[in-house]
């Protein structure tokens, strides 16, 4: 079972992670692919090989929780690199929604179970 959490910068997503869903810190990885259950800052991990960003979806579906910031409701970055990361990471983050099990959208700290349940 996969749970994609989204939502903007600050928004609670790892405090969420931690205190609803039991993650301690030492369970998760901070824009790395590794053996630990949890990544966050999934942008991160794409904005270090954009272009291959959707080899990346098998490894992340492995994973029991992916939270990444929300990149598509913002202005458009003038920078063409920028530009580039955004696009990857949504277009990741589209795939990943529909293949998660669950999906969680947090504003204010606030849970909205998008897809699936808790």
């Amino acid at each position: 079972m996969m749970i994609l959490i989204l939502g903007g910068l600050a928004s609670g997503k790892r405090t969420f992670a931690e205190h609803v869903l039991g993650y301690s810190p030492a369970q998760m990885s901070d824009g790395v692919l590794n053996d630990l259950p949890l990544l966050y800052n999934l942008q991160d991990l794409v904005a270090a090989d954009p272009e291959h960003a959707p080899d990346l979806l098998d490894a992340l579906l492995q994973k029991e929780v992916v939270i990444v910031n929300e990149v598509g409701s913002g202005l458009i970055p003038m920078d063409p690199r920028e530009r580039l990361v955004r696009e990857a990471t949504g277009r990741l983050t589209i795939r990943l929604a529909q293949k998660a099990d669950t999906v969680i959208r947090m504003v204010a700290g606030l849970p909205q179970v998008i897809k699936g349940s808790l």
